[in-house]
């Protein structure tokens, strides 16, 4: 007989992967929520890619890649350059259709890492 989950943040390993993705991007939202970053986009989609979440704080834009992994290092190895490619094409059409933020805030690339059980790591300008 499985243990019931007890947790309400656990997700099962195997899983489905949407709903540990619509997990993870929770969890990151709130984090980053609480680090004083509030959102402009969230799944921010476009035909050459897709930005998980868009953040500002001050006169910074991040551009921001979330990943859920059993560990952290699993996590932090699943961004690949091909990946990376499309985040910053997305990138470019999210400024292209506002362009207020492309001369006059600081642009930059970040990762939220989402491990179940664990704090989220939040790297800032995890890539240029």
């Amino acid at each position: 007989m499985a243990k019931p989950n007890k947790s309400p943040f656990k997700v099962k390993q195997g899983g489905d992967n949407f709903r540990r993705g619509v997990w993870a991007e929770s969890c990151a939202l709130l984090f980053l929520l609480s680090k004083g970053y509030w959102p402009l986009a969230r799944r921010y989609k476009t035909r050459d890619g897709e930005i998980d979440l868009i953040v500002r704080r001050g006169r910074t834009v991040a551009f921001v890649e979330i990943k859920s992994r059993g560990d952290i290092w699993a996590a932090s190895e699943a961004n690949s350059h091909y990946h990376r490619k499309r985040i910053a094409a997305a990138a470019d059409i999210f400024l292209k259709n506002h362009p207020g933020y492309w001369n006059n805030y600081h642009l930059r690339y970040d990762e939220v890492i989402c491990v179940p059980g664990k704090w989220p790591v939040h790297i800032i300008s995890a890539w240029s």
